[in-house]
Parts: C-alpha cells; structure tokens; sequence
C-alpha cells in the first residue's frame, strides 16, 4: 500500500489519499490519471489491469485500488 500511496503522491502532491474515498467523483483522478496510474502499477506491481475492470469503483480510493491490486495477483 505505501508503493501505491507514493505513486499516487506523486501524481497530485496536494491530496489526502489515505482519506479521499471519491478520487473520481471529485475529479483528483482524470482519463490521463487513470492511464498512467495503471502504467505505474503494472511496472511496480507486476500485474496487468484488464479494461473491464477500469471503473470507477476501482479507482475511488487509494484502499480500492489496492484492493484491486491484491485480487488481480491473486488471479
């Protein structure tokens, strides 16, 4: 989790991931975000994020992604 939190501090120092359960809705993760986020996660993590799972649900939150993350190794 804290590989994740720094990627995605990197993208938007300013904001609160540990808190911010609405990264979409708000608008702290645009397209582009979204596109290099799941670059950054494929290099880091080793794991490849099919487009069907590329949905807001995922994204929301730095806890869901890395939910997403975990079950996606899983697999």
């Amino acid at each position: 989790m804290e590989e994740l939190l720094l990627i995605l501090k990197r993208m938007h120092p300013d904001v609160d991931f540990e808190t911010n359960d609405d990264l979409i809705g708000e608008g702290v993760l645009d397209s582009l975000d979204i596109v290099t986020l799941i670059t950054e996660i494929n290099t880091t993590f080793d794991v490849a994020i099919p487009a069907e799972e590329v949905i807001p649900e995922n994204f929301n939150s730095a806890e869901a992604i890395f939910a997403m993350i975990e079950r996606l190794d899983e697999e």
